[in-house]
């Protein structure tokens, strides 16, 4: 037997389920590059605005939001400016399921490479949700002049000091959608129908999360604590708080929010460095 002191790289099979191999992907950082460029540009490629539509589709969403929720539903907004609230809320959840749509495609979106080369599959969701943060960089500029205009009108908001905390949001969601979704991508690597229950699914979590209304305009206690009970709720109202400083910070919720990521993102590798010892014999 050959001496594993000869080779220049040694591929084994994981020990554990939570072994990262952080290593690995250090090594195959330019790997990660080329990822995260390929995910940005195929979402404009061949279309005639081109990256113009990082901007114009939360703008597109507001407006809509305004129209069907705040004009014709008339619900309210919480003393919050209308597109500011709905664009906050957009862009939060556009981010959340950017990274939760990478974890549940790792495998199936990129078969056609893992079938080919070695590299640490983490790499690619790692990638997704890089991608994933740049294009919401991107969509925070029609935010910022929303929040401008409103200033320059006289709205009485303001950032708060633990808008310093944005970041640490972000974080939770990019981790907690990446977690969710690679449980799902047990699930759809085996059964590629079940993409239409994930799809209806994630839409309900939508509509449980702070996205176009408030949980203060609940006044039924049951409805609150379900509605509390959603780990995405601390971070889209915090978020708006230290954006507007109307309302008040839910330090609890956020707590919630971050032991909820740990636990989903631990549970979410195990499944996923479990899945790919498999997954191509399956797919």
């Amino acid at each position: 037997m050959a001496n594993t002191k000869d080779w220049d790289l040694v591929i084994q099979p994981r020990k554990k389920l939570l072994d990262i191999d952080f290593k690995g992907i250090w090594q195959y950082r330019d790997l990660f590059r080329m990822f995260v460029k390929r995910d940005i540009i195929t979402v404009y490629k061949q279309t005639i605005l081109g990256p113009l539509w990082f901007f114009f589709q939360p703008v597109f969403t507001t407006v809509m939001y305004m129209f069907v929720f705040a004009t014709l539903a008339g619900i309210s907004t919480g003393g919050i400016p209308q597109a500011l609230f709905y664009m906050s809320g957009t862009l939060l959840w556009n981010y959340f399921n950017a990274c939760f749509t990478t974890g549940q495609n790792t495998f199936t979106g990129n078969q056609s490479v893992f079938s080919k080369v070695y590299f640490p599959r983490l790499v690619a969701p790692l990638a997704g949700i890089t991608s994933g943060f740049i294009k919401a960089l991107i969509q925070t500029l029609p935010l910022i002049v929303v929040y401008i205009y409103y200033v320059l009108d006289g709205e009485p908001i303001h950032l708060t000091w633990e808008f310093l905390l944005t970041p640490v949001l972000f974080v939770l969601i990019a981790l907690m959608g990446l977690g969710c979704g690679l449980i799902i991508s047990a699930l759809t690597v085996r059964y590629r129908d079940s993409n239409n229950l994930v799809a209806f699914a994630l839409q309900l979590w939508m509509y449980s999360t702070p996205v176009i209304y408030p949980v203060s305009i609940s006044g039924d206690r049951t409805l609150t604590a379900f509605l509390k009970g959603n780990p995405l709720q601390g971070i889209f109202t915090d978020f708006r708080y230290m954006l507007t400083g109307i309302g008040e910070m839910d330090w609890w919720g956020l707590l919630y929010s971050a032991v909820f990521t740990i636990a989903i993102l631990f549970l979410g590798i195990i499944i996923f460095n479990r899945q790919e010892r498999t997954f191509m014999d399956t797919i």
